[in-house]
């Protein structure tokens, strides 16, 4: 597996990671089978892949202290990130948005505790909070950095002034966001922005949720309690109208002799080399599929083809609220 260094202060991670929401949280399968998880993770870290994400809102907390059983013993193999600022930790655990410099610290220690581990290597605010200006989350997490609590941090789904703000403060390492065949918007001011900062990508949902590897097809493949349900792209004729997307995929790996899922990844990685998506799976053989995309390199004609399909219809959230803050 290809490494890449994200941002100014080079944290070194495979170039493909592994989200490992889904194990435990949102999609249908969620916590149904820690130790074929476990096996995925393990899976993983012996083809290479260093990069784990999860985030204490996944369970909430389970996902984390999945990862703490999946990394006995290997901890100094594996790049951990992980995200605060969803959860009140002021306020008896209730979710909502708190990036205050307190909260950023009941927040790193309940991960640290749950990880069972001394110290985060990327440590992301999950959301912004409008009631704590960005310089003030900052300098929390520039504190628990110069404390050795944490290697790095990023933040999810900030706007482009925000991120300006929060670099002025301290370096920046990463920022996550969306971003796919089907989630384009990044292209427009946040890939700009970070790389004219020298910050590095990390897109989460590489896959389009999982529509893009072309196995949904109907929400009835999914549980009742699946996040993709009340998603608006997945509903109606968003779903029907979205499948063109999958179908131009599958075309060009029908050509490529790929899977819908590693075209769909190839694209990404061609994008830059600045760019560490982390396709989530559950599955040992989705991810040793997901993580042969790293091998896939796609004529100039088929990223030009693939680069050229229509937007997804439907937003990305139910409330888009939260986002680019």
């Amino acid at each position: 597996m290809k490494k890449i260094t994200l941002g100014t202060e080079k944290l070194e991670v495979s170039r493909l990671g592994l989200g490992c929401m889904g194990m435990s949280a949102f999609y249908t399968g969620a916590g149904d089978d820690d130790a074929g998880s476990i096996r995925t993770i393990h899976r993983a870290i012996d083809l290479g892949v260093t990069f784990f994400d999860t985030a204490e809102i996944y369970g909430p907390y389970a996902n984390e202290e999945l990862l703490a059983r999946a990394f006995a013993g290997k901890r100094d193999q594996v790049v951990i990130a992980t995200k605060f600022g969803t959860i009140l930790h002021r306020s008896k655990d209730e979710r909502g948005l708190d990036g205050s410099p307190e909260n950023v610290r009941l927040s790193v220690e309940g991960s640290l505790r749950r990880l069972q581990t001394d110290h985060i290597d990327l440590y992301y605010q999950h959301r912004m909070d409008p009631g704590t200006p960005i310089e003030d989350t900052v300098g929390a997490l520039a504190e628990l950095i110069g404390e050795g609590k944490i290697g790095h941090y990023g933040l999810s789904e900030a706007a482009p002034e925000t991120i300006r703000r929060a670099n002025a403060v301290h370096p920046v390492t990463a920022i996550q966001t969306e971003y796919s065949l089907w989630s384009r918007d990044p292209e427009a001011e946040i890939l700009p922005t970070v790389r004219e900062l020298g910050i590095g990508f990390v897109p989460y949902s590489p896959l389009g949720r999982g529509f893009l590897t072309g196995t949904i097809r109907s929400l009835d493949e999914l549980a009742p309690d699946d996040f993709r349900r009340f998603n608006p792209r997945f509903e109606g004729d968003n779903l029907e109208a979205n499948i063109r997307i999958v179908e131009q995929v599958d075309a060009v790996a029908r050509e490529a002799g790929a899977t819908p899922g590693q075209v769909a990844l190839a694209w990404l990685l061609a994008q830059g080399d600045d760019i560490a998506p982390i396709p989530g799976t559950r599955r040992v053989e989705n991810l040793e599929q997901n993580v042969a995309a790293d091998e896939l390199e796609l004529s100039p004609e088929q990223l030009e083809r693939l680069g050229s399909v229509a937007p997804a219809v439907g937003d990305r959230y139910a409330d888009m609220s939260p986002l680019n803050r």
